[in-house]
């Protein structure tokens, strides 16, 4: 008989063991793919709001619990025009509404007229609105299309209905599926006169990008420069939050895991004290029994792995059923989170069933074998 043999044999002959290993190996990984794609997700929401305005760095009020809590008023906002090496500083209000169902985070940005081409947006059809316009609207040619309206239609959003003046493109699908105000208009219906959610900062020719944002975290240290989504976190508090959820359930995933797994090899152990003791006396070496047991771990955390990742499939299509995350949560399974699934089921098995293992290949011989 092969080792490999031997070792699905005996898996097969102690099956309730071994569909509990699988079982705990399949719950943990479930968790941790889970959260790290839900993170991966808010990562890559972060991306797209970030590149909206085609600038090399956003610049964002430090360590707010999300990012659209972010406040910078306009003497900050000038001081960063005026900061040298930048080129344009377009400063933006931004917010979400839930329109309907289908819509529950609509994107509106409020961007005055004359900043419009430097945060890279072309109107395709009408007319910008006017600066000092408090009923007039542009929509992404994206958005548009969702809700059958063009140029002269109404639109409610911010608060009020509002007349469609032109249809707008900014070749980033998330800007294009939102709506533009002018920039005063979304300030007097939020109440923050004077303020703006972000900064999109473009670098003149000549200089550097890095040099710049040097300059602006050294003179401004109450606000954040990120030019990467994985630099969210300097603004968004609540992002750092579920990234250090994802890495401690992997944490706690592998160490209770391995105890839940190495308690159940132990007994096992127990059960098969003759079987080891036979092993090593017909000339079996003791790293051979520890690749023996090692393995048989190994071989229900693949298969518990593979289990954890279709249940963690399923929990998030149950989290995006709910009414309160419909059209919010959107998942992202990445390379990345496979792979951290796959090495916590891995992890948990090696090091739970490593003392059992050892403990096998010590076993005296002939007190294995008169063992009752």
């Amino acid at each position: 008989m092969t080792l490999a043999s031997l070792i699905l044999a005996n898996l097969w002959a102690k099956k309730a063991r071994s569909l509990g290993i699988v079982l705990a190996v399949a719950l943990a990984v479930m968790t941790v793919v889970t959260l790290v794609a839900v993170s991966s997700g808010l990562e890559g929401s972060a991306a797209q709001l970030i590149t909206i305005g085609k600038s090399d760095f956003t610049v964002a009020q430090k360590g707010v619990s999300q990012i659209l809590y972010s406040s910078i008023d306009n003497g900050q906002l000038r001081s960063i025009q005026e900061t040298p090496g930048v080129e344009t500083a377009v400063g933006v209000l931004l917010e979400t509404q839930a329109l309907n169902a289908d819509n529950p985070l609509f994107i509106e940005i409020g961007i005055p007229p004359s900043q419009l081409a430097n945060f890279g947006v072309t109107v395709v059809a009408g007319r910008p609105f006017a600066a000092d316009a408090t009923h007039e609207v542009m929509l992404g040619w994206r958005a548009a299309q969702n809700f059958g309206v063009g140029v002269g239609g109404r639109f409610q959003a911010n608060g009020t209905w509002n007349t469609v003046v032109g249809i707008y493109s900014t070749g980033i699908s998330y800007g294009d599926l939102g709506a533009m105000f002018p920039l005063t208009a979304v300030q007097t219906y939020n109440r923050v006169p004077g303020s703006v959610t972000l900064v999109f900062v473009k670098v003149a020719p000549g200089h550097t990008v890095s040099r710049v944002v040097a300059t602006i975290n050294h003179d401004y240290p109450e606000l954040a420069t990120i030019q990467t989504a994985a630099q969210f976190g300097r603004a968004d508090r609540d992002l750092v939050f579920l990234q250090a959820a994802a890495t401690g359930s992997t944490i706690l995933a592998v160490l209770i895991g391995a105890v839940i797994v190495g308690n159940t090899m132990l007994l096992s152990l127990f059960e098969r004290t003759r079987e080891f003791g036979l092993l090593r006396a017909i000339g079996w070496s003791k790293g051979r029994v520890v690749t023996l047991v090692v393995s048989e771990g190994t071989v229900l955390a693949l298969i518990g792995s593979v289990i954890g990742v279709g249940l963690s499939f399923a929990a998030t299509a149950v989290l995006q059923a709910l009414p309160a995350l419909h059209g919010v949560l959107h998942p992202n399974f990445t390379q990345g989170a496979f792979w951290r699934g796959l090495l916590t089921g891995l992890g948990m098995a090696l090091i739970g069933a490593l003392y059992p293992a050892v403990r096998a290949a010590n076993l005296v011989p002939l007190r294995a074998l008169s063992h009752e």
